[in-house]
């Protein structure tokens, strides 16, 4: 029995893999040099290939189930071994399990800044990042091209290429989409999609397939992102001489609240300010802020204007008249006072501005003084 049980052992009769881990992406079935049995069960479980390889090359492919290895199920490797004619002996061959499961949440992004030209901020240099998904998509050209001999194969171990080329394409996209930053967050899911479109064809040439790709921030230097903050500042408060006067109520405020107030700086920056304001204001408006400055101290302020209302006229300076009377210059006098003088239709009258005499009578200004009087005879 001892030496019944020793010849046993020295065949594998179950294959099967049990991941314990996150990251694993192919194993390499450990034998220990033993041949395996044929008629050996072979477990294939949900999320798993099995790819056989005999003497360097790649045999069957094994998805998920469960398998009692015979000629009848492995034709690859009863052609490659030449079992035409059925074989019940041990055989030795190499067995690797791979995990086809989506690895997700695989982080990529800028090592240093880029520098692009925008359409709008001109040359900048952003840095991106995001994550990706990727999973087995023909793992007998992965074992070709990747795993070779490696036994246990992880993820960390691909992912250094694969985040290189999409750092590359996301740096020839940018370039040839010419989307402004400011625009960037509206298309993020656009540019993940279409660099991950343009990738595809050359992360299939290692049999993995790129089935997500998420772009979570483009970012741009601290010292621009404050600029771009300042003018969005400036924007809110409508131009940059209402940005000065809320800055320096701002300071005489802090100033205040901080007991280091300077009542004449003070007084000065709130009689510049008002008098800006004053200058900004339709004419109107300024007349009643001029009032309302000008009211006693406690007293309630002007009330505005109605909408619409005229202002009044200004008033004006009344003429005043030299006449000749009785042969001598008298005056200066107003109309008023003219119809207390003994003033005739050919009293001579002059004012400022008039090149000489004329009588009263022809100077349309004075005529109202004879409206009453008759005219004189004939004759006369």
């Amino acid at each position: 029995m001892g030496l019944i049980n020793k010849l046993r052992n020295e065949f594998i009769d179950i294959i099967e893999w049990l991941d314990s881990s996150n990251d694993t992406i192919a194993y390499r079935f450990q034998r220990h040099n033993n041949e395996i049995k044929m008629g050996a069960k072979l477990t294939v479980r949900p999320g798993q290939l099995a790819v056989f390889v005999n003497e360097g090359q790649v045999a069957d492919v094994f998805e998920p189930g469960m398998y009692e290895l015979t000629t009848q199920n492995m034709p690859i490797m009863t052609t490659l071994n030449s079992w035409s004619y059925g074989f019940n002996s041990p055989f030795k061959a190499e067995v690797y399990f791979f995990n086809t499961k989506v690895f997700t949440n695989l982080k990529w992004g800028t090592a240093n800044p880029i520098t692009a030209r925008d359409p709008e901020l001109g040359p900048v240099r952003i840095r991106a990042f995001g994550t990706y998904h990727v999973r087995v998509q023909d793992p007998a050209l992965l074992l070709k091209e990747l795993i070779s001999t490696d036994g246990l194969f992880q993820v960390d171990e691909m992912s250094d290429q694969i985040r290189n080329t999409i750092v590359t394409s996301f740096a020839t996209w940018f370039g040839q989409a010419r989307v402004p930053i400011l625009d960037f967050a509206a298309r993020y899911q656009d540019m993940g999609d279409q660099i991950r479109d343009a990738l595809q064809p050359e992360i299939a040439n290692f049999g993995l397939e790129l089935t997500k790709l998420l772009v979570a921030n483009v970012s741009l230097p601290k010292e621009v992102e404050e600029a771009l903050d300042k003018r969005s500042s400036m924007n809110l408060l409508g131009n940059m001489q209402e940005y000065s006067q809320f800055q320096a109520a701002n300071a005489v405020e802090a100033s205040a609240q901080n007991g280091n107030a300077n009542p004449a700086l003070d007084f000065g920056v709130g009689m510049a300010m008002g008098q800006q304001l004053m200058n900004n204001m339709q004419p109107g408006q300024a007349q009643a802020a001029q009032r309302n400055m000008t009211q006693p101290m406690g007293a309630p302020p002007a009330a505005p204007a109605a909408p619409g209302a005229m202002p009044p006229p200004l008033p004006t300076q009344a003429a005043e008249w030299h006449v000749a009377i009785d042969g001598q210059q008298a005056g200066p006098f107003t109309i008023d006072q003219l119809r207390s003088q003994p003033m005739k239709r050919d009293t001579l009258a002059w004012k400022a501005g008039m090149a000489g005499w004329i009588a009263a009578a022809e100077l349309p200004e004075l005529s109202v003084l004879f409206q009453d009087a008759p005219p004189p005879l004939p004759g006369m």
